[in-house]
Order: structure tokens, then C-alpha cells, then sequence
């Protein structure tokens, strides 16, 4: 297998691809420019996205100490960003990648705890993650927001924002394999029990409303999130954005196999893995509302995007935008506030 890091001019092709990524989980796009325009070898992009975290720390460490708190909260969660975005990619350095995760939840939390001291940590078997509430609504209905293959909680901010303004709960989580749990343990194709174990934790939350609960679930994510909707009958809707149907390892890019080789353990349990990721046996037996989100440039050899997804759910819709890439970074205003409010509707239709 030809290593990632040895592609053909993958400095610049990386570089390119993940710019919208990374500047919608928090980035400046113009910092972005500049931190990436210094790198010379796509080894060193851990320690240059790391460093321009830890600057946004120092920045909002300075404006917490002269009782900025907004400015503060905002280089905090800026920091989780970069933090997070440098561990995106299969780098032989674990270890640093997993303090870059622990690095980002820290930076998140120290954000909430100025800004909304009302969230909360939420753990279970599988899962980490933070529980946060809308501001003035009793009893808001809850979204489940799942990550994808190599992304956390910490990237999907702008996510979370939106469906909290609109009144909804937001529990974003890190399942196996993902973001705080990456380094000690695999990804799980049955996605589907780490969601019914956040739910299970949930339930002693009474403030939540629990006959109203969504899912939302980003590349990856997207594929946990419907096979948790064909499978868990509390989940009354289901959204997702550039979520594989299915996956034909034989096809897959270097960087995909890779970093499920490196986050599966082993080559052959990346392959079985990938085998096991396939909607289509499922797909008709998601009874409850379902909008499935794809770009029209997300083109990734090797998977299958969402349309023959949302064509087999019984109630299944289509968003496509035509010039989206992967998570439609590039295009929020045609997706993520329609998104939102689709999710915010299904859950306040009445209760069947």
C-alpha cells in the first residue's frame, strides 16, 4: 500500500483540501494561510497547528487575567479549534495527537466554564462528551452530535451553535476511535450503542425533553447517525452531512485507509470495518424523518455518497449543494441553517 505521506505533491493537495475544514472549526482563514504557507513537509502540520492553538490560549489566558471574559472565551474555543484540526491526518506520532486532543477539550471547557457555566461533561461506556443547553427554554428537545472518522466534539462548533439558537439541546460526543478516545480504543461499527448509551446516561437529565430527540452525524458521523436512526426507536429524526452509504476499501484514498489502519489497529480490522459500513440492508427501515446533506464536489474514491440513502428511507429527504466539498465548509449558508431548522421542526411536530 503506497503511504499517505509519501503521495505525489501531498504537501499543497492536503493543504488546499482541508482549508474550509479547518477554518469551519474555528480557524481565521487568513491565519490559516499563513500558518499552513510555512510548512514544508505535511509531518510538521501537528506542531504548526498545535502552536497556533496554544498562541490563542496564551491570547485568551491574558484576556481572562484583565477580566475580559468574552474575549477570553472566544481565543479559548478558537484554540480548541486548532488543536483539535491538528490531528486530522495519520501522523506515526500518536502520542502528540492525543495531547492535542486533550489539549482542545481543555481549551473548550475553559471557554464554557466563562461564557455558559451550564454545561455539562457527560461520560458513559464508549463516550465522552459535553451536554449544553439552550438559554431560556425549559425542557428542550436534544440533538446527538456524532463526529466522524478522524474529527471530536471540538470541531463541529458552528453545528451546535446553530441548532442551540434555535432551541435545541446539544449533546456532542466522542465515540470509539474518536477524538479523546482515539488512541485507546477502535471505532465502533455499531455506532448505534454508543448513541443509545449517551441517551441512557441523558435519561436522569429531567430538564430534557426525551420524546423529542434528533441525531446529527458529519461524514462519518452521517453513517453512524442513520444506522442510529434505523436502530434506535428513541431517535425521532435524523440529519445527515457528507455521510458515506457505503465503502469499498479496494477504492479508498491513502488517506482514509490509513487512518482507519492506524485507528482500527491493524490493516485487516480496518478492512472489516469498512466491509461492515454499508446502509443499504438497513436504509428502508429508517421509519422516522431523515435529511440526508451531500456537496456536489465531495467525489471521494472508494464511497458511496448519501443519495441512494435518502432515496431508500421511507421518509427520506435531499439536500444537495451543488458546490459543496466534504462537510460543505465551503457552502454553510446553503446548508447548515436549513439543516437546523429542519431538525428544530421535525422535533416540535406533535408527538405520534
Amino acid at each position: 500500500m503506497t503511504s499517505f505521506f509519501d503521495s505525489p505533491d501531498l504537501l499543497p493537495a492536503f493543504v488546499a483540501a482541508n482549508r474550509s475544514r479547518v477554518v469551519g472549526g474555528g480557524a481565521d482563514p487568513f491565519e490559516y494561510d499563513r500558518v499552513t504557507a510555512a510548512l514544508t513537509s505535511l509531518y510538521d502540520w501537528p506542531a504548526a497547528l498545535v502552536q497556533a492553538g496554544r498562541a490563542h490560549l496564551g491570547a485568551g489566558e491574558r484576556a481572562e487575567a484583565a477580566g475580559n471574559t468574552v474575549s477570553a472565551a472566544a481565543a479559548y474555543r478558537t484554540a480548541a479549534g486548532w488543536l483539535h484540526c491538528a490531528t486530522v491526518l495519520p501522523h506515526p506520532d500518536r502520542a502528540a495527537l492525543a495531547g492535542a486532543e486533550a489539549a482542545a477539550d481543555q481549551a473548550m471547557h475553559r471557554s464554557l466554564a466563562l461564557l455558559e457555566p451550564a454545561a455539562v461533561r457527560i461520560e458513559g461506556p464508549g463516550f465522552i462528551g459535553r451536554l449544553r443547553r439552550p438559554a431560556g427554554v425549559a425542557r428542550p428537545p436534544l440533538v446527538v452530535l456524532v463526529p466522524g472518522m478522524d474529527s471530536s466534539k471540538e470541531e463541529f462548533h458552528d453545528v451546535a451553535d446553530a441548532l442551540l439558537d434555535r432551541g435545541l439541546a446539544v449533546a456532542a460526543v466522542d465515540g470509539p476511535g474518536q477524538g479523546l478516545l482515539a488512541a485507546s480504543s477502535a471505532p465502533e461499527p455499531d455506532y448505534d450503542k454508543v448513541v443509545g448509551a449517551v441517551l441512557d446516561v441523558l435519561d436522569a437529565h429531567s430538564d430534557l425533553d426525551h420524546e423529542r430527540i434528533g441525531v446529527i452525524g458529519l461524514s462519518m458521523g452521517g453513517y453512524y447517525a442513520a444506522l442510529t436512526a434505523a436502530r434506535e426507536p428513541r431517535v425521532r429524526a435524523t440529519a445527515t452531512v457528507s455521510g458515506p452509504t457505503a465503502l469499498d476499501w479496494a477504492e479508498l484514498p491513502p488517506f482514509v485507509t490509513e487512518t482507519l489502519t492506524q485507528r482500527c489497529g491493524s490493516e485487516d480490522a480496518a478492512r472489516e470495518f469498512a466491509r461492515l459500513l454499508d446502509l443499504t440492508p438497513v436504509a428502508g427501515s429508517i421509519s422516522e424523518p431523515l435529511l440526508v446533506v451531500d456537496g456536489g464536489l465531495d467525489r471521494i474514491p472508494g464511497v458511496t455518497n448519501g443519495a441512494p440513502l435518502a432515496a431508500a428511507a421511507p421518509r427520506g429527504e435531499y439536500l444537495l449543494v451543488a458546490h459543496g466539498d466534504h462537510l460543505l465548509g465551503n457552502a454553510r449558508a446553503q446548508w447548515l441553517p436549513a439543516t437546523a431548522d429542519w431538525l428544530a421542526a421535525r422535533l416540535r411536530e406533535p408527538v405520534r
